[in-house]
Parts: C-alpha cells; structure tokens; sequence
C-alpha cells in the first residue's frame, strides 16, 4: 500500500522519530554502572540504550545482571530534563506532522521521560493518542499496547462505523518502528510493519524483517507531499 493510503498511523518514538547525543546514555550507564559495581562498555550501552540486541532482559540475563535490579536503579538516575534537551528529532520524520489521519504514539518510554521529551521538541500536537507501555498494558511485541492505541484513536477494524450504517472494510493501519519488537507488536496486531533501521544490520548484527525495511521514511513509496 502507497504510505499516503492507511487510513491512520502508529509510531515509536526513540530510535525511530527521535535519538539522544550519545554523550547522555553514556553518563547514565557509567552512573548505574557504579551503583551495581560493574562497568558497562560503549557495545553494551548502545545494545541496552537502543535494543539492539533483541529483548533487553534478555542480554542483561546473558550478562549476569538481574533485570528486577538494574531497572529501578536506571530509572532513578535518568534525568527527564536534560535527557530532552539533548534529544533530537530526525529530519525525516517531520513528515509525521503532515499526515492527514489519525497518528498515535506507542511507546517503551515511560510518561516521565516521554513527555518532556514531546515537550522540549513541541511535537506533542503531532498525536491524537500517546501509549505508554507498562507492565499492566503489556510491552511490545505485545499487541495489547498497539490495541490500546486504536481504541483511544477511534479507528475501526472491523468495518462497522461507530455511528451505525455500513462498510465496505475495516480501517487500514501502520505501525513503524526501529525494533523487532514493533514489527512484532504490528504483526501481532494485524496491522503492516515499517522497520526503521537507524543503525545498520551489520552494526545490528541481525536483521529486522518488515512489510517495508527503510534507512529513513523517505523512502517510504508514495510519502512525499503531493503538492
């Protein structure tokens, strides 16, 4: 389908329409470091800071580190403010503002550092739902949360208008992302999956599958304005 076609759109948001200077996850990882007594090197930062490894509890099992530990003491020391001062939206996701349907957000970020962050950007008035994932609604490649966001967004997939009458299909949808597990949570929802991929898949070292597999969202056919 052209990009311009769904009828409306999900997104997540770091990795795939913002990024942070490295110099912030650096600091929080030689910080949390500190406090569980073992130093964590620039690969792992990046592989737990972006996921690139797949499920994050998963590599810090295979590192020895209890999830139920290093999370508590990560978020304590992540700072919500500077984190979005030094957030940066990337160029090719300014076409999120120009949409003409229903745009929501789904996210792992949680509400205190993800909206700062569509704040100090002043992209919140971009989305008419915002989901953050939690451990009550489920965690991507969980459909529960992308679910979630349809209902808040009003779409209908089943071809029933709300206001009665008929149909002739259901609501069309996308969802895009930078993680396996935004592809996952698309899938799982029914919905087509853009995989973004910011990093490279020989830096990645796996590969990512998707209904489309883009470096940026320009690529996306049919996404450029028409006028």
């Amino acid at each position: 389908m052209v990009a311009r076609e769904y009828d409306y759109w999900l997104l997540d948001l770091d990795g795939t329409l913002v990024d942070v200077d490295w110099s912030y996850p650096r600091s929080v990882f030689d910080r949390v470091g500190t406090r569980l007594g073992r130093e964590f090197t620039d690969r792992e930062a990046e592989l737990l800071w972006h996921g690139l490894g797949g499920s994050r509890n998963d590599q810090l099992r295979e590192w020895g580190i209890d999830p139920e530990n290093f999370w508590p003491v990560f978020h304590e020391i992540e700072d919500p403010q500077r984190r979005a001062e030094e957030t940066f939206l990337h160029d090719d996701a300014a076409f999120v503002a120009d949409l003409e349907c229903p745009v929501g957000l789904v996210t792992h970020c949680q509400p205190f550092l993800a909206n700062p962050v569509l704040d100090e950007l002043d992209i919140r008035d971009w989305f008419d739902a915002v989901v953050c994932c939690d451990e009550e609604l489920g965690w991507k490649p969980d459909p529960s949360p992308v679910e979630h966001a349809e209902t808040l967004l009003g779409v209908d997939r089943e071809g029933v208008p709300a206001s009665g009458g008929s149909s002739s299909r259901g609501s069309d949808g996308v969802l895009a992302g930078d993680g396996a597990s935004d592809v996952g949570a698309a899938w799982n929802a029914g919905l087509d999956a853009v995989h973004v991929e910011r990093h490279g898949h020989a830096h990645r070292q796996q590969c990512v599958l998707g209904d489309y597999r883009v470096e940026t969202f320009e690529e996306l056919p049919g996404l450029a304005s028409s006028g």
